[in-house]
């Protein structure tokens, strides 16, 4: 048998029935494990698209550079792959995210640019320091993963025939949070087609501008968050003309006392975008029929936020520490 190497193995994540939350609910809960991804989330899906497309185009030449700004995840995705390829990688990042995924990546053999967070607008924010260095290395190509819709093509040929595969005709509803929108929107478009009935329902945190983009035609934000890797104020190429249905915001206290509840009684470590999509899917399901099946993506892992999302002084500091042993929350 011919090796697939890492980037063989990304994709074919299990769908994992959530049983006290559906038992609880009437309603079948189904986070699709994208934790068990070979680079640990959801994003190297994405950045196994990016790279692949842009191979075959002929933009990523051998011995290159891949050069992303991410808020870790795709950079971790992308900078494995390069690894497994024979390429450079070139991390740019904000100061805000957990110092795992910083120190992960440093791990791997990434150049990692540890940059201020600040607004898109700021030219120093880390997606515009991305491109400029990819502008000035030579031979290297930037992912740009937000404008880039190799991402949502991804999703497209795997996420959602996955999803159909298992549940076809039975799935009432998926929801998902957006970082970049590859996800909703090429997993969206794809079920779609397979059936229009099915609900397609982004799931926001506080602070994006996304909520009020589908509910209103606006890009007002109310609040914030400080769940990692999803929320954005602008529509990107991969989220123009995502087939969503419907949208609900989701606020951190919410997302947190989730990441408890399924560690606690599922058995599942995961990280805050993964609770804050349960917390959608959750919600969502309670307006649909009894019976009804709702598929859900859980991002990654819980590892990768021990210093935030596992640390009761950060917890408290931010006024999310949960309290909770039960559903009330929802």
């Amino acid at each position: 048998m011919k090796p697939n190497g890492f980037v063989g193995a990304i994709g074919a994540t299990p769908h994992i029935v959530l049983p006290k939350l559906s038992a609880a609910l009437g309603r079948t809960i189904v986070g699709k494990a994208e934790f068990l991804n070979p680079g640990g989330s959801v994003k190297d899906r994405a950045a196994k698209g990016i790279v692949d497309d842009a191979e075959a185009t002929g933009r990523l030449r051998p011995g290159g550079t891949i050069v992303e700004g991410t808020a870790g995840n795709t950079g971790i995705a992308l900078a494995l792959i390069a690894n497994a390829r024979g390429y450079g990688s070139i991390i740019c990042i904000p100061d805000d995210q957990s110092s795992e995924k910083i120190e992960l990546l440093r791990t791997i053999g990434a150049d990692v640019r540890v940059v201020p967070a600040v607004p898109f607008v700021n030219p120093e924010n880390y997606y515009h320091v991305a491109r400029r260095i990819a502008e000035s290395t030579p031979n290297a190509i930037w992912a740009d993963q937000f404008n880039n819709v190799a991402n949502r093509a991804a999703h497209y040929a795997t996420t959602g025939p996955e999803i159909w595969d298992a549940f076809g005709l039975a799935l009432t509803a998926f929801v998902a949070a957006c970082g970049t929108g590859g996800t909703l929107a090429g997993t969206g478009i794809y079920l779609k087609e397979r059936n229009p009935n099915v609900r397609v329902v982004l799931c926001d945190p506080l602070g994006s501008s996304l909520y009020s983009h589908v509910k209103c035609g606006t890009l007002e934000t109310t609040g914030d968050s400080n769940v990692e890797g999803i929320g954005i104020k602008r529509i990107t190429d991969n989220f123009r003309d995502a087939p969503v249905d419907d949208a609900l915001q989701v606020d951190d206290p919410s997302a947190i006392e989730m990441v408890y509840w399924l560690l606690r009684e599922e058995g599942l470590y995961i990280g805050g975008s993964a609770g804050l999509n349960v917390v959608g899917a959750a919600r969502y399901a309670r307006t649909l029929p009894e019976g009804s099946t709702v598929v859900t993506i859980l991002c990654d892992g819980g590892e990768r936020y021990r210093s935030k999302l596992w640390n009761r002084e950060w917890l408290v500091e931010n006024d999310c520490a949960p309290t909770h042993t039960d559903l009330s929350f929802l």
